[in-house]
């Protein structure tokens, strides 16, 4: 709006004689200013997330029937709580906890994202530079209020890695921080820019395709718990404390059932300690009574494969999106192929993070093979995806027989050559005016009886000339004549 009023106000006068503009710029962000922000940004998340995960423990100790409250105790297991919320594998007791819920990583990692958002905001990003302060402050801060957390925690009954509480939650929470800034800062234009626009299509029907995937997982999961709400409800205590905890529990691994599920409907299956479950596999073993592993069957059944045709779905939609990026098939088929390759990554990801390590007992590990489960989630994508994308984009028409070499020689410039049969096409005109020429000369010497020197000059170029014979008697005539004239050189003075 400053620049149009601008142009709108401009004064065409000489240079040196311009009026004093009105015109304010605007104030850049002060730097106590920016660094008040970022120290905002780095610290609002970590003590509101601590809060939070204190208030439940809290909560949940407090409900339990047979335990004693301490807020003091609530406090220090707030710590490797939140190291777990970030997905630090924990040692209770010498047994490793490394299947760690997921709905707290995504609370926490929100958190994170709407903190940084607000901190480049604030503080006038607007350039993907402008975001490296933000990401490193906000990293930095939860990488080293992990340690911290690790080291107050060496002598109590959780033991962990300082090291592993360093990486982890720096990692995330800059991988969040980047999620946070990325709109305010213009990081997805300048990843346009730099990338292929195929591979950009390819991006964002795998992105599509993941959340359909995890979406099916979601709607399976729901299904077997509504069908199994009979056992779900005899696992629930009597008093409420401990149904509460169990239900905090339950809702806090939600995500991690839901994963469990897509690997299940996609065909490689999960297990927890010697219980195996697949698409086409069944091994029996026992699982921890949770609410959440309620809907876990007791037995295989034959129409699970009815199932598969999900994800088969969810590659044909991939395809329907990617269809009319282009009209070229192959690049459509690189674009299917790129969505595989994210869905795949994606599965490796959340298999990873959704098993781990359950103490030493028999239902250690909990785990998704995540690499037959990334190969099997890429061509669930690939095949039908291409299918799709190949046969319902558009494609180019054949040009039509001919057209091509008329069109190349006009552009080398070549003349087109005229048929043998056009050239002769004005000779016979020619002809009958030379014949006609002949005549009249031959008329004209008759009446006037003037002697003619020489022969009339036939036509260069006669195919086979067939002379009338008044024409071949009036020429014999005119030479008899002119030879005896020429001859008679005797006689000087005698009349011609």
């Amino acid at each position: 709006m400053v620049r149009f009023m601008k142009l709108l106000t401009r004064d065409e006068r000489p240079p040196g004689e311009e009026p004093v503009s009105d015109l304010v710029p605007e104030l850049e962000v002060s730097r106590a200013k920016r660094v008040r922000v970022l120290l905002a940004a780095a610290c609002a998340p970590l003590l509101f997330s601590f809060t939070a995960i204190a208030a439940v423990l809290a909560a949940v100790s407090f409900g339990a029937d047979r335990s004693r409250f301490s807020a003091s105790g609530a406090l220090l297991a707030a710590g490797p709580g939140w190291l777990a919320s970030w997905q630090v594998e924990l040692d209770l007791g010498g047994h490793p906890l490394g299947v760690l819920p997921l709905l707290p990583t995504l609370f926490v990692g929100w958190l994170v994202a709407r903190a940084a958002a607000r901190a480049a905001r604030r503080g006038g990003g607007r350039t993907p530079a402008d975001a490296i302060p933000v990401v490193t402050v906000i990293a930095g801060a939860h990488a080293l209020f992990g340690v911290l957390v690790a080291l107050l925690a060496g002598g109590s009954p959780v033991d962990v890695n300082a090291l592993t509480a360093f990486c982890v939650p720096g990692l995330l929470a800059g991988l969040a921080a980047i999620a946070g800034v990325a709109r305010v800062c213009g990081l997805p234009a300048s990843v346009r820019d730099r990338f292929d626009p195929v591979a950009i299509q390819g991006l964002r029907a795998g992105a599509l395709g993941l959340a359909a995937l995890i979406a099916c997982g979601a709607v399976v999961f729901t299904a077997a718990t509504a069908l199994s709400w009979s056992t779900v409800d005899s696992l629930f205590e009597p008093g409420f404390g401990a149904s509460f905890g169990l239900f905090v529990l339950s809702v806090a691994y939600l995500p991690n059932a839901v994963v469990a599920a897509l690997s299940f409907t996609t065909g490689p299956g999960f297990s927890v300690g010697s219980l195996t479950v697949g698409m086409f596999g069944y091994q029996e073993g026992q699982l921890p009574g949770v609410p959440v592993l309620a809907g876990v069957p007791s037995h295989h059944a034959v129409w699970w494969p009815a199932l598969l045709l999900l994800p088969a779905l969810v590659g044909a939609l991939v395809g329907w999106r990617i269809r009319a990026i282009d009209e070229d098939p192959m690049l459509r088929m690189r674009a299917v192929a790129v969505a595989g390759a994210l869905v795949a990554f994606g599965c490796v990801i959340l298999g990873t993070l959704a098993g781990g390590r359950l103490g030493d007992g028999p239902f250690d590990p909990v785990s998704v093979p995540v690499g037959v489960a990334s190969v099997i989630a890429f061509c669930w994508i690939v095949v039908p995806g291409g299918f799709v994308a190949f046969f319902a984009g558009a494609h180019e028409a054949p040009e039509p027989p001919g057209e091509p070499e008329v069109e190349d020689s006009a552009e080398a410039g070549e003349e087109p050559v005229e048929s043998e049969a056009e050239e002769p096409a004005e000779e016979p005109e020619a002809e009958l005016d030379e014949e006609f020429d002949e005549e009249a000369e031959e008329e004209l010497a008759r009446e006037l009886g003037e002697d003619l020197d020489e022969t009339p000059a036939e036509p260069a170029v006669e195919p086979e000339p067939e002379p009338e014979p008044e024409q071949d008697i009036a020429v014999d005539d005119a030479v008899t004549e002119s030879t005896e004239g020429s001859g008679d050189e005797s006689a000087p003075g005698d009349d011609r």
